[in-house]
């Protein structure tokens, strides 16, 4: 029986990287992990059963879009996303804080209220405050919330990070008082800074003496070069707790992926393996594969002969190249459900590989194996 208190447990570290399991009411997850995201309670083009059978053992769900589709009233009726997407493993939700950036013509903010937003689909105002961010992740019934944030675009400007530390910590500790004590849910806070140690730093602080149960590291795959997130990563991991997952928001690629784990962290999430099975783009152990090339019209071989998730190691890349060709939406369901196979692959290897001692020898195989 599932312990129904919310626990980290860090198993071993090889250097920084580090294996471990975070237990949930709802099962295991088992880290470093990679969440496929489901915005709006679908991962794209996949069945819930084919995402069970990739070995994923958590998903990712967004606050701001099932609030506006299909609304909190619906999703009480069901008693969470869980049971209106048929997914009985942990979800994760984003707090919203993304769209306050991604959407940014469309809102305003307030420290005192949170964000005003004008809806991307009928224009009606709604009000996104901290509280009601957690309100929403409460009403879809998340194994893992995340506080309400202000997330700036890139810049350099210390002032306009400083801003959004201010704001993000005050909201964090609103969303903190609004999530209560619940001990079988985690609450993570997010942190700001951009690209300065110092106000990285600074963030991390203030959200250590909140207390949260993992902390995320935000701001970051907002446009800056992977070396600059990497040497972030290198100078401020070290400030967060070792005994909280640490969640690197929004990555990424493989060596993305590969290069965050060099340096402790333990959770992801992004869509890239399922927008790039929408066009053409297929992750496996021969690297990085546009099936778009005419140069796989007459091969032969599937993608993964080991995968036989819907039979997947059957096709050929040759019947794949053709579907592509004839716009064919069977090309981009095979595709996204490969890639997504193969990150769940690529993680266990990751987790065996720090488990061996032999991180570093994987480490230097693949970082640039992808690109």
């Amino acid at each position: 029986m599932l312990d129904k208190k919310f626990s980290f447990e860090l198993i071993t570290q090889d250097d920084k990287a580090r294996l471990g399991k975070i237990k949930t009411s709802r099962g295991i997850i088992n880290t470093p992990a990679f969440m496929p995201v489901g915005t709006l309670g679908t991962v794209k083009g996949l069945f819930v059963d084919d995402i069970l059978k990739t070995q994923s053992d958590i998903i990712l769900g967004n606050t701001y879009h099932l609030l506006l589709r299909p609304g909190i009233n619906v999703l009480k009726k069901f008693g969470g996303l869980h049971n209106f997407m048929n997914w009985q493993k942990p979800i994760l939700t984003d707090s919203g804080g993304y769209q306050i950036m991604s959407l940014s013509k469309l809102n305003k903010i307030d420290i005192n209220i949170g964000a005003i937003f004008r809806s991307h689909i009928d224009g009606k105002k709604i009000i996104l405050s901290p509280e009601k961010s957690i309100q929403v992740q409460k009403a879809i019934n998340s194994d893992i919330m995340m506080v309400l944030d202000e997330c700036p675009k890139l810049t350099k400007d210390k002032k306009i990070l400083s801003s959004s530390i201010q704001v993000s910590t005050e909201w964090a500790k609103r969303c903190k008082i609004e999530f209560g004590n619940n001990k079988s849910k985690g609450l993570f806070g997010i942190v700001q800074g951009g690209l300065y140690k110092d106000l990285r730093v600074e963030s991390i602080s203030k959200l250590k003496d909140i207390n949260f149960d993992g902390y995320a590291m935000g701001g970051l795959a907002v446009g800056e070069t992977q070396s600059d997130m990497f040497n972030i990563l290198n100078e401020t991991t070290k400030y967060l707790p070792e005994t909280k997952p640490r969640y690197l928001m929004g990555v990424g690629t493989p060596s993305d992926i590969l290069g965050a784990v060099k340096e402790g962290i333990d959770m992801f999430d992004c869509v890239l393996p399922t927008r790039s099975g929408r066009t053409g783009l297929a992750f496996c152990w021969e690297g990085k594969i546009n099936l778009k090339n005419s140069k796989f019209q007459n091969d032969k071989s599937p993608l993964d002969s080991a995968c036989d998730i819907r039979e997947l190691n059957k096709y050929s890349k040759s019947y794949l190249n053709h579907l592509i060709k004839s716009n064919e939406m069977l090309a981009s369901m095979l595709i996204s459900l490969n890639n997504i196979y193969f990150y769940q692959q690529f993680m266990r290897e990751i987790r065996t590989n720090i488990n061996n001692g032999t991180f570093k020898n994987f480490y230097n195989k693949y970082i640039n194996f992808f690109n």
